[in-house]
């Protein structure tokens, strides 16, 4: 009678094997992590690997008072290019493209997508030239601008659509924005590395 049963128990732990072990959690099916640089050196970016990981307080909330959290265009301004997470990360790899982090210093510091450089929206149009502005006469000259991508904390927040307006209207050329909406919200409700915090 003994017999009979190991051949069963065997089998009922075969099953339910890959069901105990996690399945690998990648980027895209070929990719599990990017390096990017950073002031700190090289940082690998992937996603958290607990398949039951949850995003929890503040950026599990759904809800929030509008004004001033409002839900914000796909596109803060004509000529400016939405973005995903892929775009972002191979904007993170391009030493050509500055990824702007456009939140206030205590958002920045409480966490903050790795490779960023923080240029709060309150100050964007006095650090142009940390983006390949040149003052003149008139204001700026951004003939020679980087290409830039700018995000904020997700859907909900102005601080990455007012920075680009306010950019535009200094002269910066929209064609070379790029706006990732989805902020650190949709960052982080992916499972990605998040640095400082």
């Amino acid at each position: 009678m003994r017999l009979r049963l190991l051949p069963a128990l065997f089998f009922g732990l075969t099953l339910s094997a890959p069901a105990l072990a996690q399945d690998a959690v990648g980027i895209t099916p070929e990719v599990m992590s990017v390096t990017v640089e950073t002031a700190s050196g090289p940082r690998e970016i992937s996603r958290i690997q607990d398949n039951d990981h949850v995003v929890e307080a503040e950026w599990g909330r759904t809800s929030r008072p509008c004004p001033n959290f409002c839900v914000q265009p796909m596109i803060p301004a004509p000529g400016v290019t939405p973005i995903g997470e892929l775009e972002l990360l191979e904007a993170l790899q391009d030493p050509g493209v500055t990824v702007v982090d456009s939140r206030t210093p205590n958002w920045f510091e409480a966490g903050t997508i790795p490779g960023a450089v923080n240029m709060p929206y309150t100050e964007m149009t006095d650090r142009l030239g940390e983006l390949g502005c040149e003052i003149d006469f008139d204001g700026w000259d951004c003939a020679e601008a980087r290409p830039v991508a700018l995000f904020c904390n997700g859907p909900w927040c102005g601080q990455s659509p007012t920075a680009i307006r306010r950019m535009i209207e200094a002269g910066y050329p929209a064609d070379r924005i790029q706006y990732y909406r989805s902020g650190m919200q949709g960052w982080r409700m992916l499972g990605l590395t998040v640095a400082g915090g």
